[in-house]
């Protein structure tokens, strides 16, 4: 099918970077292939192109004769032509996108980029915003982003580090007045980048540890988030001061990051007490090392002489009662008069002894007063008007960062701490079968060990390896907040929350390690935050009554208390689409905010909504300010909590301009959708209850008609299995997790990344838009004036129109030709003739009526940036999705694995990846 495509003259520049670079890993060929090997990849390209712009038969038989002649080793020469490729595009659109950034910054003051932190002040400013109400709105913001190590990046880090150098290179190219000499060395040294990358293997030989993992997520807080993050704070801070100039601005820490990987327990065994006491300890060290460099430049340019200036009594009082203290003569500052320099001196020494002595600063908040000490000093001489941006940084940065660099969740399943409960009881004699117990047994149960401060543990007592584990994972929490302070681990999520029992088991365990207790003269305290995961449809209907049981009992209410009265509560987007199709999972995740955030509000308790949004479409993906947007207004003063996975670490955080672009939207958009004064916000919560009773027919249409496929043919997992590369995706090495919760074979314990993964590189991209469509077309045939309701529902909705354009994306993104050469990997043909024709009809369906509410007459016709990046993406998919059909053909029906038809595969596989952009 043909899709005529208008091309962007704003992307003039990226395509000649396109071609530049194309024409260098060209000559590359020749060098490693000859021309032999460069003509076979043209040949193959071209023919996919004209099969994209005009399908022949003739064509067609043509390239799947050229493929299935293809023989290593030429053939694997072909697959990393083609991926190669993508790493190259991929450097290309980073680099273009710093440089739209950059000209926008260029420009004339009334070209503003939209979704900047300035352009959100100025609409303040344009809507007479006052700003008490501005400051009233930044006191309420919040926005946590938490890096995960979900095994959904199939790119190594060291081939991502080449295309990071690659973007680089081209940034620099971009450099007005280079002279000829510098041009030359700028292209030779691309060239070789290029070279590199070709010379790089792509594949991970083993699979990463959890360590491995770790390190790879310290790697984005190393080189760009340490910095950006403050950088973002600033801006909104000096965007405020330019344009409301007589008013003292207090911008709070609003934009925080934190972690999973080292933390996260569910279905990973590898992820054990003494990794995450490891993973703490490097988090330490990094966030250390990180300031201490920055100590040593701000000591090389705090020159300033006692002699010159005066200095403030305190400041002059430390230094002399702590340099004997902590300095031996050979660590002193040798000139006296430089009074910062010997104070920063010792700064650095007791940064040196945390942890390692009592020298060293006990927690970050001494660091602080002796960061503010040198600050209000130096106002003592300075201009005022004029900040040391260096030393307001710094000082930002340890309260951002502390000396844990990012919060680690911890994460399990509930089903682990109701057997580790169920023996613990049963040993003190309370009940032989806690499991057997109904709801409100388990409940009352829990409830008076709860009430009771004398302990459940036994010393010393033969506890089986399962119980003791989690019994170890409280004790290292009480001892990490002992030693790296209480905002290293602050949150313990519960996977699988289906009941109020959960939640209060895991209160039950933290009471035992000392965490939450209760003391015997009746005081309490509670120091960490309980939160429930709700991931599966059912979950989410029941999550709003679970809360309101929770908020209504007195031991859960007092541990509220201790917590400020702010109840955490994630929410799974990934199993919500897999258990109920992405249209009905979307809008039963809002429908629990709404209700849960009303529940709350009766019992005057603060709430933050974690998204655990993955990033793919199937499982909640999309830009971060797009989601943002997307949900319901009066939730976002709760605080927003978002999960960032897999690829989109690279994607948004590997170069630094790209990573505070990002970050800058995702701000403007919180600013914005908080203060309920920008066109996309929802207008003081109002919906049209019209608009509600419409999803929810559109969702129950939906509902019917996924399950009645996932859930209800026998055949579907059959076709699932053999019609995507889902088998083959477990050597791909991307992540220490099992693929599935359990070592069956049942739906239900297939872990939500493989199945988005393994149809992403079908290109049937099923979970991020199949049943929408008969959802949708069901409901504007029930009245013929529900197709303009569900335009209006477009134009004002949010969360509606995020939820249509992320399906035009996913639709933009699937290519059902393509699609249908998989459908040769499966056996029994009638079941591809009754499945696949179900996906192709419903796929029509869908492209048919969202084009209708959007009145477009292509998807995507209001992006065409994005529009034209698949447009030039697919050619170069389109080989290796030829490829990977026919040598899954070969290697699944070979007697024993072929070690290197696997390889070739797992080639595919990456290069795919790289291609679309998105994986799991």
């Amino acid at each position: 099918m043909t899709t005529e495509l208008k091309l962007n003259d704003s992307n003039l520049a990226l395509r000649r970077d396109v071609k530049y670079l194309g024409n260098i890993l060209g000559e590359i060929l020749v060098f490693h292939g000859g021309t032999d090997l460069l003509n076979k990849v043209e040949v193959i390209r071209m023919m996919c192109k004209n099969l994209r712009d005009h399908f022949e038969t003739e064509t067609y038989a043509a390239l799947k004769k050229e493929i299935s002649e293809l023989h290593t080793p030429m053939r694997k020469q072909v697959i990393r032509a083609f991926s190669v490729y993508f790493h190259l595009i991929n450097a290309a659109e980073q680099n273009h996108r710093i440089r739209r950034r950059r000209e926008y910054l260029l420009q004339e003051e009334n070209s503003i980029q939209p979704g900047s932190i300035e352009s959100a002040i100025l609409t303040f400013k344009e809507n007479d915003v006052s700003p008490d109400a501005i400051q009233k709105v930044l006191d309420s913001l919040s926005l946590e982003l938490i890096i995960t190590a979900h095994p959904t990046e199939a790119t190594k880090r060291s081939i991502l580090e080449i295309q990071k150098r690659i973007a680089d290179l081209l940034i620099n190219l971009d450099t007005p007045f280079l002279t000829k000499k510098e041009q030359k060395k700028l292209q030779e040294s691309l060239f070789n980048e290029v070279t590199v990358l070709w010379q790089t293997d792509e594949l991970r030989h083993h699979k990463p540890t959890v360590l491995d993992e770790v390190r790879n997520g310290l790697y984005y807080f190393d080189q760009t988030l340490f910095d950006v993050l403050p950088d973002i704070h600033q801006e909104v801070e000096d965007s405020l001061k330019e344009n409301y100039q007589n008013y003292s601005w207090d911008i709070p820490n609003f934009l925080r990051f934190g972690s999973w990987i080292g933390g996260d327990r569910d279905g990973n065994p590898n992820v054990t007490p003494e990794v995450t006491w490891e993973t703490l300890h490097k988090q330490r060290r990094l966030v250390l090392k990180k300031y201490k460099k920055v100590l040593v430049e701000l000591m090389k340019r705090f020159s300033h002489s006692a002699v010159r200036v005066n200095i403030s009594e305190d400041l002059l009082r430390s230094v002399q009662t702590e340099e004997d203290k902590y300095l031996t003569d050979d660590k002193k500052w040798p000139i006296e008069a430089e009074l910062y320099r010997r104070k920063f001196a010792i700064i650095i020494e007791r940064l040196k002894q945390v942890g390692n002595s009592e020298n060293g600063y006990q927690t970050d908040t001494e660091l602080l007063e002796d960061l503010f000490m040198i600050r209000d000093s130096i106002y003592q001489h300075y201009p005022s008007g004029h900040e040391l941006k260096l030393l307001q940084k710094l000082i930002r940065q340890v309260q951002l960062f502390g000396f844990h660099l990012a919060t680690l969740d911890i994460r399990n399943h509930s089903g682990e701490h109701e057997v580790a409960i169920a023996e613990i009881l049963k040993k003190v004699g309370i009940t032989e079968a806690y499991q057997q117990l109904n709801e409100q047994e388990k409940v009352d149960t829990l409830q008076n060990i709860l009430m009771d401060p004398r302990p459940l543990l036994l010393i010393d007592e033969d506890y089986s390896k399962e119980t003791q584990e989690i019994i170890n994972v409280f004790k290292m929490i009480k001892d990490a907040h002992r030693e790296f302070g209480k905002r290293s681990i602050s949150v313990y999520l519960i996977s699988m929350t289906q009941s109020v029992s959960d939640c209060l088991e895991v209160l039950v365990l933290a009471k035992e390690a000392g965490i939450n207790r209760l003391h015997a003269d009746g005081t309490s305290e509670s120091n960490l935050n309980v939160a429930p995961l709700l991931e599966t449809i059912d979950d989410l209907i029941a999550g709003p009554k679970i809360m309101e049981t929770l908020f209504q009992m007195p031991v859960y209410r007092e541990h509220l208390h201790k917590m400020g009265d702010q109840q955490e509560i994630m929410l799974g987007y990934s199993d919500g689409s897999k258990d109920g199709g992405t249209l009905t999972a979307n809008w039963k995740l809002y429908k629990a905010q709404l209700e849960i955030h009303e529940t709350a509000k009766k019992y005057k308790i603060g709430l933050k909504f974690f998204h655990g949004r993955g990033g793919s479409l199937g499982r909640g993906g999309g830009p971060l300010s797009r989601s943002i947007f997307s949900q319901p207004g009066e939730t976002l003063g709760d605080g927003v909590k978002i999960t960032e996975q897999g690829e989109v670490l690279s994607s948004r955080y590997l170069v630094e301009e790209i990573a505070y672009r990002s970050l800058e939207q995702a701000t403007s958009t919180l600013l914005l959708a908080s203060a309920h004064i920008s066109k996309e916000s929802e207008q003081g919560h109002s919906r049209d209850e019209r608009w509600v009773g419409a999803i929810e027919d559109i969702s129950d249409f939906s509902l019917r008609k996924y399950q009645s496929l996932v859930f209800e043919d026998p055949d579907f997992l059959t076709y699932f299995t053999q019609a995507t590369p889902l088998n083959e995706l477990k050597d791909l090495n991307i992540g220490s997790r099992p693929m599935s919760r359990k070592n069956g074979g049942k739906f239900e314990d297939l872990r939500a990344i493989p199945w988005v993964f393994a149809w992403t590189q079908s290109r049937q991209l099923f979970p991020a838009w199949y049943a929408a469509g008969t959802g949708l077309e069901s409901f504007v045939a029930k009245d013929s004036s529900n197709l303009q309701l569900l335009q209006q529902m477009y134009e004002g909705w949010p969360f509606f129109r995020s939820t249509i354009d992320n399906l035009q994306m996913a639709l933009m993104k699937a290519d059902i030709p393509t699609a249908k050469e998989y459908t040769s990997l499966v056996e029994d043909k009638t079941i591809v003739e009754r499945i696949f024709n179900n996906i192709v009809e419903e796929y029509n369906k869908t492209k048919a009526i969202l084009l209708r509410i959007t009145g477009d007459k292509e998807l995507l016709d209001h992006t065409p940036n994005i529009q034209e990046s698949v447009y030039r993406r697919n050619p170069y998919v389109d080989p290796l999705n030829f490829l990977q059909v026919e040598l899954i053909k070969e290697l699944r029906k070979a007697d024993e694995i072929d070690e290197g038809l696997l390889t070739e595969v797992l080639l595919t596989i990456s290069g795919i990846a790289a291609g679309l952009r998105n994986t799991g």
